[in-house]
């Protein structure tokens, strides 16, 4: 479009307005492609934060040699090119594998982060492995840095041997790594401003204390280990008195698992946990308490949300009368594909959450195992299912939903009943609302019991 005077309008802005409308595009290439649209454009792209991002799934066979040499110097080239950016924000780069072959090239990317664009935002994440024991070794130059904020880092070893300085890091997530709680402990305080820490299959750590009041958000994924020794114990004691959020993640074994020490400060608490015991038939009831305990650690925290395991076990502490801990939360999240012999457990456990405000259950979630049906026969189910009744409130709860709900009609009947026990017990009950799955589209129902 022509402007008086010669020229076109775009190209005659001000040099800011510019930079903010090559800013909002999506990715970095769009904005040095948009440079040849006029000679005063030509440079403005190394103004603009860049965002840098190198998958190697868009390569063919990527696990192949010829193709892993291929990415490897595709990213080269593109990071020579982007040394002239005056800002890189984040720089993501995804290999397939690790091998001792890309080390050097694996070192030049990790040295362009930390060092040549200065990137606040870093991830190196490889996609698959064979072994632990091959992993890359992060290297020592890149334990100093004052300007990275977010650090990813999968399948990378770290062994410094100075102290770490990451200033201004606020969030690191480290990834299927072998550690130590000496190397933990290094990390942690090399890093003051630490606000999230992610722990995906790391293993080789039994203890994690955590005694920062900045790092708030805790995330832990445990991992089966492959040990010779079956007596070995692998389990990881928690202690972070300050830790305001805590997802606990994985597949836990009765030696493999949690232990909470001290997560006082706790007020959202994620219990995602898939665990199996050695011989279910005998440990069935070690699982259950296993949860009690869980449970009674986070007892205090305002917001809960549960797995399939834990589900399925509330109907198994029910059945034997083992009480839930009483306890202070408003929201909780049921993660399950719910069945009728599921209420008996949800009602005993919704009784003990006198303080709850809003509930979600959430059906895209099975439950792998249907943990009841081995502890007890059909008949004993179904007489429980029907004779049981209760009587206790929920003063608080103001409203409660179904997500993601593709029962058959045969199960409406089941949730027709749990509706109608919240609705009797919750005098202080506003609104509720299901969400149906139907030929691949949702279709949702609300429902106003009072107005407000």
């Amino acid at each position: 479009m022509a402007s008086i005077g010669g020229g076109d309008r775009l190209t005659n802005l001000p040099e800011e307005i510019l930079l903010q409308i090559l800013s909002v595009l999506p990715n970095s290439r769009q904005v040095v492609q948009m440079s040849v649209l006029s000679s005063q454009w030509r440079f403005l792209w190394k103004s603009i934060p860049a965002s840098l991002y190198f998958n190697s799934e868009d390569y063919l066979n990527p696990d192949d040699e010829e193709n892993m040499l291929a990415y490897t110097a595709c990213v080269n080239r593109e990071l020579h090119y982007w040394r002239s950016c005056e800002k890189i924000k984040s720089f993501r780069v995804f290999p397939q594998s690790y091998e001792e072959l890309i080390k050097h090239d694996v070192d030049l990317w990790v040295n362009f982060a930390v060092n040549v664009g200065k990137v606040e935002e870093f991830t190196l994440k490889f996609c698959y492995f064979d072994s632990l024991d091959f992993a890359y070794n992060f290297p020592e130059f890149a334990y100093t840095n004052t300007v990275l904020r977010n650090l990813v880092l999968g399948y990378c070893r770290l062994r410094p041997s100075g102290n770490v300085k990451w200033s201004n890091l606020v969030s690191l997530s480290i990834g299927d790594a072998v550690m130590t709680e000496g190397v933990m402990e290094k990390v942690l305080s090399g890093c003051p401003n630490l606000e999230c820490l992610e722990l995906d299959k790391v293993v080789g750590i039994h203890r994690l204390d955590i005694t920062s009041v900045k790092l708030r958000k805790l995330i832990v994924t445990i991992y089966e280990t492959e040990s010779d020794d079956d007596d070995e114990d692998h389990c990881l004691k928690i202690h972070a008195p300050h830790i305001l959020h805590l997802e606990l993640l994985g597949l836990c074994y009765d030696k493999i698992h949690f232990q909470l020490r001290n997560v006082a400060s706790l007020v959202t608490a994620v219990l995602s946990l898939n665990v199996h015991f050695a011989d279910l038939e005998e440990n069935l009831e070690k699982e259950c308490r296993y949860l009690q305990e869980l449970l009674h650690h986070v007892a205090n925290v305002k917001n809960l949300e549960l797995g399939p395991w834990c589900i399925e076990c509330l109907s198994i502490l029910e059945f034997k009368g083992w009480p839930v801990p009483p306890s202070s939360w408003k929201f909780l999240k049921l993660n399950a594909a719910l069945e009728p012999y599921d209420y008996p457990g949800i009602c005993s456990f919704l009784s003990s959450s006198s303080c709850l405000e809003t509930l979600v259950i959430d059906w895209c979630h099975p439950k792998p195992r249907k943990l009841l049906s081995m502890y007890t026969n059909e008949d004993e189910r179904r007489r429980r299912f029907e004779t049981h009744s209760f009587n206790w409130s929920m003063p608080h709860l103001k409203m409660f939903k179904f997500i993601n709900f593709c029962g058959k009609s045969s199960e409406n009947k089941f949730v027709d009943l749990l509706i109608k026990c919240l609705r009797e017990n919750a005098i202080a009950l506003k609104k509720y609302g299901i969400a149906l799955k139907f030929k691949g589209r949702d279709v949702f129902w609300n429902y106003v019991v009072r107005s407000s």
